[in-house]
């Protein structure tokens, strides 16, 4: 039954129910993300952001987030004192101290350093040879940034390693994973006579910027940074993301040595680095550098490691939106200068890296050494210190083609130095082929190589050098897999590890997919394809094929190699190659 409530009841109920109101518990707005800070605060901005936008971080910003690898040392180091090898996460981790697990190719640690423009002192040289004995497998490899690898290495020695290895002046600091790798220069920097500028104090002064600034670590993926002084002997710095390569301006307001600024350079993903049309003093080279990699920091892409570096940025955004961001990071605009202004970059030499050659200074030479695909024993690295000390000035330079140079050397030492360099196993007089013979480590020494990148290499030159004479330089390159670490898209011939099938059942052998008419310096280009699954095998007989179609075509020796095949189709260039392939390949049946 109802009826009205009464006067009494009413005023009851409001009060009950102004009661309620009153104490009734309003949940707070939702509370905004916090802003990151500290020094990893605009990658951990740029992780938000992708992931606001909709995107997924891949696991290696994951890992970085959940534990920043320099602030995991303590756990490293405890770790690997009890023998053990990281799992996935760590293993990113350790590379940012320059450690790497490459199980299961090898049970063990390889090591990485940081040479800045490739150039050690003798007594760091005979150092590492020492280090790779007491704590690795006796040898070292120069790679193809002028760095030394040390491999085999046991989780037990990772602690003494690291420290010695500091004790030497040098460090493995950001040498790996998604950091910026050594800092590369021309190889000639202060003894060339043709160059435009000494390049060591650029490497240097980028070198030890990159070491105190920890924002400059932990980047949407690697980042390769390359000083060209404009020399003899180049620098490779179009295959990097960053390449300063010094030009002289002839007039204007601009007149005088400046760096050109080139951008975006991946070989691997089939690009060279393309001016920008900005230059700059030397002295302003690593601030440029600097706002660079902090606008790459905000924008590189952290949802997919295939486009996770520089070119990406550039390809979706243009140079000009591009400089647009670098310029507000450097709070300055950047100077542009009419490629008219700017005098042709001297010639190269691609022999400059081998041999005698004088210096610019009265009197002295450098020495490069032909090394077998980088390779070299703690006996050997020893022995070519203490050439360096007694008969140079003390300068081990390493180079981009895994060879190393000794400087300093004067006229009436030239002799004693060479025979100490031959007594040690190594030559001083350039091949054709193996003067820019390149390898890397292979599927012997890295899980991701599909074939022995290092033994096949020597396999190809000495089945070349018994059946072809060749009157000028022709580079090969190979590399085991589609990081491209030998950088075979810019060889006059390059070879890229492939698993080749042999039957219906699935088996595979080690091979090669093959590209002809790469280039670097003033020559700069990306090879084409020629051949697919030519297995490891038959790749000697395709090279000597290659070249002796070259002989029998060219228009006079003045036609390199690379100019031969650019002359061709590749589809005619198979055909002129055929009729010498045929032969070879009925003779080995």
């Amino acid at each position: 039954m109802s009826q009205d409530f009464s006067a009494e009841q009413k005023r009851y109920l409001e009060g009950f129910a102004a009661g309620a109101a009153a104490t009734r518990v309003v949940a707070p707005p939702a509370a905004a993300a916090p802003v990151p800070t500290g020094p990893d605060a605009p990658h951990l901005a740029a992780q938000d952001a992708q992931v606001k936008a909709g995107g997924k971080l891949v696991d290696a910003e994951k890992w970085k987030r959940d534990e920043h690898p320099f602030d995991a040392y303590a756990r490293l180091t405890r770790e690997a004192a009890t023998g053990k090898l990281p799992g996935p996460a760590d293993n990113f981790r350790w590379r940012y101290h320059g450690l790497f697990n490459v199980a299961p190719a090898q049970e063990s640690f390889m090591l990485r350093m940081r040479i800045p423009n490739g150039i050690l002192k003798a007594h760091q040289l005979a150092g590492c040879a020492d280090l790779c004995e007491r704590h690795g497998g006796g040898y070292l490899h120069v790679t193809t940034r002028a760095n030394l690898q040390m491999r085999e290495i046991r989780p037990e020695s990772v602690k003494p390693l690291l420290e010695e290895l500091m004790d030497l002046g040098l460090v493995a600091r950001g040498s790996g994973a998604d950091n910026i790798r050594n800092v590369t220069g021309s190889p000639l920097a202060g003894i060339d006579p043709t160059e435009i500028l000494d390049t060591r104090p650029l490497a240097r002064d980028w070198h030890f910027h990159i070491l105190n600034e920890r924002v400059l670590y932990g980047l949407p993926r690697k980042f390769n940074v390359s000083f060209d002084g404009g020399g003899l002997s180049p620098a490779l710095e179009e295959t990097n993301d960053i390449g300063f390569q010094a030009v002289r301006v002839t007039e204007g307001p601009e007149a005088g040595i400046r760096l050109r600024l080139v951008l975006g350079g991946i070989s691997g993903h089939h690009d060279l680095a393309r001016p920008t049309g900005v230059f700059c003093r030397p002295e302003e080279a690593t601030a440029i550098a600097d706002a660079i990699i902090r606008v790459f920091i905000d924008h590189g892409d952290r949802t997919n490691r295939n486009r996770a570096r520089l070119k990406y940025v550039l390809d979706a955004w243009g140079f000009d939106r591009f400089l647009g961001a670098v310029e507000d990071k450097l709070g300055r605009t950047l100077t542009r200068i009419d490629e008219a202004l700017v005098a042709p970059r001297p010639a190269t030499d691609r022999y400059a890296h081998v041999g005698v050659h004088p210096q610019r200074q009265a009197g002295l030479n450098w020495i490069g050494v032909v090394m077998a695909v980088g390779r070299i024993t703690g006996d050997q690295a020893r022995g070519l210190a203490a050439v360096a000390r007694d008969c140079g000035d003390g300068d081990v330079r390493l180079t981009v083609w895994q060879n190393l140079i000794l400087s300093g050397v004067p006229d009436g030492r030239l002799a004693e130095a060479e025979a100490r360099i031959a007594a040690l196993g190594f030559s001083t007089r350039p091949t054709p082929i193996r003067a820019g013979l390149v390898a890397c480590t292979g599927n012997a020494g890295c899980k991701f190589a599909a074939s022995n990148t290092k033994k096949h290499a020597l396999e190809i030159a000495d089945h070349v050098e018994a059946r072809v004479t060749i009157d000028v330089p022709v580079n090969i390159h190979l590399t085991g897999c589609h990081h491209s670490c030998a950088q075979h898209y810019i060889g006059d011939i390059g070879l890229i590890g492939a698993r080749v099938p042999v039957n219906e059942d699935g088996d595979t052998v080690e091979g090669y997919d093959m590209v002809v008419g790469g280039g670097f310096a003033e020559q700069a280009r990306i090879g084409r394809p020629l051949w697919k699954a030519v297995k490891a095998e038959d790749a000697p007989r395709h090279v000597e094929a290659l070249l002796r179609a070259y002989l029998a075509h060219r228009t006079g020796p003045s036609e390199s190699f690379q100019a031969f095949t650019l002359r061709h189709e590749t589809a005619d260039l198979d055909a002129l190659v055929a009729p010498h392939l045929a032969p070879l390949k009925e003779a080995a049946e």
